[in-house]
């Protein structure tokens, strides 16, 4: 039997997880003297109201060897193997950690650096669901995600340079003027990193912005996972984002899986950002 686990940088929380039928290992993040759990006893519309009334940034912990190699020896007690998909090693320690405590098991754990987050990373786990289905071994399962994750596209608009100021990865006069002129940044995931690729001034330049670059990728594989991400309270966004964008949808998806973005990236960008996740065809 395989077993998978996946971190909370997926945005997938614990009740879903349990409906899944998969292991959640939660981000601990602070909000000054408060620590929680990322998705377990904090939802991630918590996290926003609490982003949004704070003047601080919530600080994120790196899941530590010791906490992965205590579910992995749970996960393994039956015989089990297990696979581990981890948010990218390019953004966190937290998959030098898992290598370290999967080390001890023998084989028995593989671990997969999902070069992504929050939605490019939950439909890499969403695709390694199938092929647990299928009866694949865990070796078997991770060179399938490991070969199949460079194709994952993470394209996100933010809607405010505020939280990128607050958190020192822009200027504050870059950040004044950003947001007196209404821009609007796009940021890919690129080989497991966050880059800023255009600048659109308004919502409605962004997200025909946003539009163009998915096509630019070769267009939605549409056989494999899929999902939209919003961050904030409201989905208001990513309703307008949809209808902008209707020529990728149309005729070809009865549904569109949409979920709201949780604290490991939402910290970062703040409400307002929507984003697209897909395997590029």
């Amino acid at each position: 039997m395989v077993k998978l686990l996946v971190d909370s940088s997926t945005d997938i929380d614990g009740a879903e997880a349990e409906a899944l039928g998969i292991t959640l290992l939660p981000i601990q993040l602070r909000f000054g003297d408060e620590e929680y759990l990322d998705g377990i006893n904090l939802s991630h519309r918590e996290f926003f109201e609490k982003l949004i009334e704070s003047n601080e940034i919530p600080k994120t912990s790196q899941i530590t060897a010791y906490r992965f190699e205590e579910r992995f020896a749970e996960m393994t007690e039956d015989g089990s193997e297990v696979v581990a998909i981890v948010l990218s090693s390019k953004l966190s320690g937290t998959y030098d950690n898992a290598v370290r405590a999967a080390a001890k098991f023998g084989g028995k754990v593989r671990v997969v650096d999902s070069l992504n987050a929050c939605i490019g990373e939950r439909i890499l786990c969403e695709y390694a669901l199938r092929l647990i289905k299928r009866g694949l071994t865990a070796a078997e399962i991770a060179a399938e995600l490991e070969k199949k994750r460079s194709k994952i596209q993470l394209l996100a608009l933010l809607g405010t340079l505020k939280y990128l100021k607050k958190g020192g990865r822009i200027s504050a006069a870059t950040a004044f003027f950003g947001e007196l002129l209404s821009i609007k940044p796009v940021v890919w995931v690129i080989k497991g990193e966050v880059k800023v690729v255009g600048k659109a001034l308004g919502s409605k330049r962004g997200n025909n912005l946003l539009t163009k670059l998915v096509a630019d990728c070769g267009g939605i594989d549409f056989d494999m996972p899929y999902a939209l991400g919003y961050s904030g309270l409201s989905d208001d966004f990513l309703q307008k984002y949809l209808h902008d964008s209707e020529s990728l949808w149309k005729g070809k998806t009865e549904s569109i899986p949409q979920y709201m973005i949780g604290s490991t990236i939402g910290t970062h960008v703040g409400p307002g950002a929507i984003a697209v996740a897909f395997f590029a065809k």
